[in-house]
């Protein structure tokens, strides 16, 4: 086991009304590992996260997250939910979006401080999107909305940053901006993010966790079309995509 782990789960078992989720579940993350979490729909991706954000209990084993349980490491995780739940009609800007996340780091009542607005600006930076700053959050498009939600996971100024599904919805040259923008900013991290895309992430994590009720832990070198097929439970290949415009090309996979 790698020396001080940021992320220790052992012997986890995970039940919904008596249905089980996830068994047997052991596994590390080690300090700046740039980690996937891949598998079908419904096999447990998500749920795996909440449990290391703490916002699930696991029905066995145990979780730890900086060697302690992940209610007690909050204020050091950044999180972008899958589903962010913003009134889309509530006039707030990008810059105020954020800033929600200084909200811990407020110790009285009142404005913010000027070190939460220059964690906030250096955050809209890192994604590019500073220009934004003053936009009416429900004016942005898709692929600017997931830009500054990761800013906000960013502004907290976490040591560990988890990220479910952040290109979903996403247009194929817009999710190739935004994971070569992850793949600057979070070279200091440790990041665990979840993904539908096994062949895109694979050119950006250097660990695939492959969630199926099980879990087995993957280098990306040995992610072969066998293991796919297996993590997907049908027959898949590789498609690839070539960007005219960037020069890129992109892998994903398909049935």
């Amino acid at each position: 086991m790698a020396e001080n782990p940021v992320v220790v789960i052992q012997d986890l078992n995970f039940s919904y009304n008596r249905h089980n989720v996830l068994e047997g579940v052991s596994l590390m993350v080690a300090s700046r590992d740039f980690v996937s979490i891949v598998g079908p729909n419904g096999g447990g991706k998500t749920t795996l996260l909440k449990l290391m954000l703490g916002l699930l209990n696991p029905t066995m084993g145990t979780v730890k997250v900086f060697g302690v349980p992940p209610g007690e490491a909050r204020f050091r995780m950044g999180y972008m939910p899958q589903h962010t739940h913003l009134d889309p009609l509530f006039p707030v800007s990008a810059m105020d979006v954020v800033l929600m996340a200084r909200l811990g780091h407020k110790r009285l009542i009142g404005s913010y401080s000027r070190i939460d607005k220059e964690a906030a600006e250096e955050a809209l930076r890192k994604l590019q999107s500073w220009d934004l700053r003053n936009k009416q959050f429900s004016s942005l498009s898709g692929g600017q909305r997931q830009r500054v939600l990761i800013a906000r996971a960013l502004a907290s100024g976490p040591d560990l940053l988890l990220l479910d599904e952040p290109t979903a919805g996403l247009d194929l040259t817009v999710e190739t901006e935004l994971y070569d923008l992850l793949r600057g900013i979070t070279e200091d991290l440790t990041v665990v993010m979840v993904s539908h895309d096994l062949g895109f992430v694979s050119r950006l994590v250097n660990k695939v966790v492959c969630v199926k009720r099980r879990v087995v832990v993957h280098p990306t070198s040995e992610i072969t079309g066998e293991i796919i097929n297996e993590i997907y439970g049908s027959p898949m290949k590789i498609v690839r995509h070539d960007l005219s415009n960037s020069g890129a090309s992109h892998k994903c996979i398909s049935s």
